[in-house]
């Protein structure tokens, strides 16, 4: 039997901003709590992240009682408040999922397309009381699955071997190492070899149970420094990671951590240190 451990925690509270790390937080059908509850838009309801601002790697996000405070150097701090439903309803894309969401107001777009020195107006949404995002992929992820503004599903589920065998990649071809924040998982664990999450079918813990679907595409973001906002100029890691770990059936993408469900377990909590059965396919 493989044991596994948590050994990071991460949300999002607006999808391609900062994340935070915690020492536990709870699971849902829709990712952990307070993940991507928030997205960045254009006018016409279009998503942006750091592949079209990679300055949105410098909004940190800060969760309090009141909502979520948005920060960044040289361009001070806002407050945006839970629940603010009452906006104009726009309907906005994440990829090819439709979905229905509120405009959080005029002030924090005014912020944010200053701070992020958009010629086009930006605005913050959130997604509309009662909303269930369809997901085009929910054949892999099993239908009725629903998330919020993340890309493709409810969990991300990265393996710390993999990134370590990656940094030894780049090590010996002198290219520097770089963090987890760079492939933004939800979940970290260690226990198994590199890339073998890519053959887990699940992680099993007494009081929940995450389901592997499928693994992640990467994309441009993971050439961007999460602390410059600044994308390396010979594309790494991606030229890498495409090399030792492409997409199955592609040699154009790589993939990194495992896009997962949950299985059982609504409301329960997930913590740093836990540990996880790991159920291999």
């Amino acid at each position: 039997m493989t044991i596994v451990i948590v050994t990071g925690i991460h949300v999002y509270p607006v999808k391609s901003m900062r994340g935070i790390s915690l020492e536990e937080a709870v699971l849902t059908p829709k990712g952990l709590a307070g993940d991507r509850q928030w997205m960045v838009a254009e006018p016409g309801g279009r998503f942006v992240t750091q592949r079209d601002k990679p300055e949105l790697a410098l909004v940190a996000t800060r969760v309090e009682d009141t909502g979520v405070t948005l920060s960044m150097p040289d361009h001070g701090s806002i407050t945006v408040p839970y629940r603010m439903y009452d906006g104009e309803q726009v309907t906005s894309r994440v990829w090819k999922d439709t979905c229905e969401t509120v405009d959080q107001g005029r002030e924090v777009s005014a912020w944010l397309t200053r701070a992020l020195a958009s010629t086009t107006p930006l605005r913050l949404l959130a997604m509309s009381p009662g909303f269930k995002r369809p997901l085009h992929r929910a054949p892999l992820l099993g239908e009725g699955t629903t998330t919020g503004f993340a890309d493709a599903a409810p969990f991300l589920v990265a393996n710390q071997a993999s990134l370590a065998e990656l940094n030894s990649r780049l090590e010996a071809a002198a290219i520097p190492a770089v963090p987890m924040n760079r492939f933004r998982p939800n979940i970290v664990i260690s226990g198994v070899e590199a890339f073998a999450e890519h053959r887990l079918q699940s992680l099993v813990a007494p009081d929940y149970q995450l389901d592997m679907r499928y693994p992640c595409e990467r994309c441009v973001v993971t050439t961007i420094d999460q602390d410059t906002a600044e994308k390396h100029p010979q594309a790494q890691p991606f030229k890498t990671l495409t090399s030792i770990n492409p997409m199955p059936g592609s040699k154009r993408a790589p993939a990194f951590a495992e896009n997962a469900v949950l299985a059982h377990g609504n409301l329960q909590k997930i913590a740093v240190g836990d540990q996880l059965r790991a159920v291999f396919r």
